[in-house]
């Protein structure tokens, strides 16, 4: 009897136990459930200055293609494909025997203009200096010898002008480099017949590019095109010459959207000198950003992304709210944001999807 009392009283505290445990579980999974505890940071106001890379094209500074102003044979031509050459230097020159012959003789008609306009200009002077008699010469007479003179001075300008543009049309004869630099392309030789209708191709005579000097251009997209510095130095690598950096200065902007990519064509000078770079080479460009001065700064991790949508959790009034944001710079662990947030806010960082809206923050 004593051993089964021992039994019964064993079994009690048993079951005593277990219960008294079981309402101990319960309650430590309530407090975990209804209390979250994450690390907050402080939204701060303030421009972030950092940099994106963008590819880019290198072109000359300036480039020509040299066509024919006149019809012409091809006299002699004094460069080759990689030829550098100066302002002014003779490229080529061509013969056209009708050019010459209108020359001279616009010259010649101008020459006799000038001399009947002498001569009418003389008999004019000497018939106002003998009226001064009276009764010498006669008004009538006087009259014509100025009228005389007056149509003379007509003609003389008339055969100026016709003579001038003679002239231009043989200076067009020979052909010189409106400025330094290589050519890039020759597409006729000595003795072919050249003139504004007899292109081949629709291809020049020559072309020039300027080497010493080139222009990198770029598109930057449109959340950075006003972040952009006037004269602001800029770092570049090119894909054909690994390990080297170069070095350039933004010089013009093109100041309006490209309505297809929605960016904004940049340039920037670059000196080269030493001849190392080529146009067509293609670039990487550090572009430095000055950032936005009403751009608000979390920390990279507090933003959360997905398919639909990018937000950051803010924390207001003890409860967590989904604020949708844009992104701007980043540097380190620092992001600019635009959205509806206010400098001094609270947002949770690091944040995930799996925190949802209106959960009670402590």
């Amino acid at each position: 009897m004593k051993q089964y009392r021992y039994y019964l009283f064993t079994a009690a505290v048993i079951t005593l136990m277990t219960a008294c445990n079981s309402a101990a579980m319960t309650d430590k999974k309530k407090t975990g459930k209804d209390e979250h505890h994450y690390l907050l940071a402080t939204v701060v106001q303030r421009p972030l200055e950092g940099s994106i890379r963008l590819p880019g094209t290198l072109a000359a500074f300036q480039k020509v293609s040299i066509y024919p102003r006149i019809n012409g044979f091809v006299k002699s031509i004094s460069v080759d494909r990689g030829s550098r050459v100066k302002k002014g230097q003779v490229l080529l020159v061509l013969e056209a025997p009708e050019v010459t012959q209108h020359y001279y003789a616009a010259q010649s008609k101008y020459l006799q203009a000038a001399a009947m306009f002498a001569s009418s200009k003389d008999n004019y002077e000497r018939t106002v200096a003998t009226s001064e008699e009276p009764g010498t010469i006669s008004p009538h007479d006087l009259e014509l010898a100025k009228a005389r003179m007056l149509a003379d001075s007509a003609l003389m300008n008339s055969e100026q002008a016709n003579f001038r543009a003679q002239e231009v049309n043989k200076s067009y004869l020979t052909v010189t480099a409106p400025f330094d630099g290589v050519i890039t392309e020759r597409n006729i030789h000595p003795g072919a017949l050249v003139g504004p209708d007899t292109k081949v191709d629709d291809k020049p005579m020559l072309m020039l590019e300027q080497e010493d000097k080139l222009r990198l251009v770029l598109q930057v997209p449109e959340i950075y095109s006003a972040q952009l510095g006037d004269q602001s130095r800029i770092t570049f690598e090119v894909n054909a010459i690994p390990g080297e950096q170069f070095e350039g200065t933004i010089a013009r902007q093109a100041g309006t959207l490209d309505d297809r990519y929605r960016s904004e064509a940049v340039e920037i000078d670059v000196q080269n000198a030493k001849r190392l770079l080529k146009a067509g080479m293609y670039t990487e460009v550090v572009l430095p950003l000055k950032g936005s001065a009403q751009a608000l700064l979390v920390p990279a991790t507090a933003i959360v992304r997905s398919t639909e949508r990018k937000y950051v959790v803010a924390v207001r009034d003890h409860h967590t709210k989904w604020v949708d944001i844009e992104e701007g710079n980043h540097h380190n662990d620092s992001t600019e944001v635009f959205g509806r947030l206010q400098a001094g806010e609270r947002v949770i960082a690091p944040a995930t999807d799996e925190i949802k809206e209106d959960m009670q923050v402590p």
